[in-house]
């Protein structure tokens, strides 16, 4: 193993910061945004994008795309469900589970969301980073995260 120097330890803990702190900026201002314009909060934007994407998922498949616990899906999924955005269908492969899928009001609700976070996303990004940044940075995120989710790395135990 190569030896590290201290600047090398300190450039890579100072990637961990701007890393979490740009995601936690863009999260809570994406989050106030769709809040106020949809009445919705952007995990359950999220969660709405990928049962679009993803017709017939579970949420065991919700849980491990987005690395949380299934009991914290759960709930997440009763609230879109309490609001009519999504709907449980039994599953004919395994009755223990149900399968999720939009609702005629969930995608509207989505389209429009759509619309308001794609638009604060790109002024926000565009107005700090060019396009080839932008570009570049996409595809080490995306590698990186490849990465660690083939090698199973920070996936809950719960």
């Amino acid at each position: 193993m190569a030896y590290k120097s201290s600047d090398d330890v300190a450039d890579l803990q100072g990637f961990f910061a701007d890393l979490v702190r740009c995601e936690t900026r863009l999260y809570n201002t994406l989050n106030d945004g769709l809040r106020e314009a949809h009445g919705i909060v952007t995990s359950q934007f999220e969660f709405l994008r990928f049962l679009r994407e993803h017709p017939g998922s579970r949420v065991a498949d919700l849980a491990a795309e987005f690395a949380i616990g299934a009991g914290a899906t759960s709930k997440g999924v009763d609230r879109l469900e309490k609001r009519g955005w999504i709907i449980r269908q039994s599953n004919p492969a395994d009755r223990r589970s149900s399968l999720l899928a939009l609702t005629d009001e969930g995608a509207q609700l989505l389209g429009a969301a759509e619309t308001t976070f794609t638009a604060r996303l790109k002024e926000l990004v565009e107005g700090a980073l060019d396009p080839s940044a932008t570009a570049d940075a996409a595809r080490a995120l995306r590698r990186l995260r490849a990465t660690l989710e083939h090698d199973q790395i920070g996936t809950p135990t719960g």
